[in-house]
């Protein structure tokens, strides 16, 4: 299986976020940091915030930080949330593409239970277990 970039930097952002739970941080500092587009990191963070992961706040002092506690929030649930639309393969994405064997396919079950297992095997781990340790760079 493999996540999309988007997932990938999503999870490294909530990383970085966990480590400096007291600290907000702003979307330049996270874009400089993981040397990304504001853009980019902009997209995560209203993802994120429209799912209650994160609260932002503009202006001074203002930034992103965690809406919940690492040891809350996890993996496998983050990697859904982030992975939301994306399918395993296209007739396991929302309104099942355009397979011309659905109906017949023997596949399509085995590829979701393997997702959902992947999935259920990440939700042993929460945030807290892999955010970065130490001091950070950014």
């Amino acid at each position: 299986m493999r996540l999309t970039s988007f997932t990938d930097y999503g999870l490294r952002l909530l990383m970085r976020l966990a480590a400096s739970p007291d600290r907000s941080l702003s979307t330049a500092e996270l874009a400089h940091g993981f040397g990304l587009s504001r853009n980019h990191v902009m997209k995560i963070v209203q993802h994120l915030a429209r799912a209650g992961i994160v609260d932002t706040r503009r202006g001074g002092g203002g930034g992103v930080r965690l809406a919940r506690r690492p040891d809350a929030l996890l993996l496998g649930e983050l990697v859904r949330l982030l992975e939301e639309g994306q399918g395993l393969v296209e007739c396991l994405s929302p309104g099942g593409g355009a397979c011309i064997i659905d109906g017949r396919c023997r596949l399509k079950a085995r590829l979701s239970r393997a997702e959902a297992a992947f999935i259920a095997d990440l939700n042993d781990s929460t945030l807290a277990d892999i955010a970065m340790a130490g001091p950070t760079s950014f």
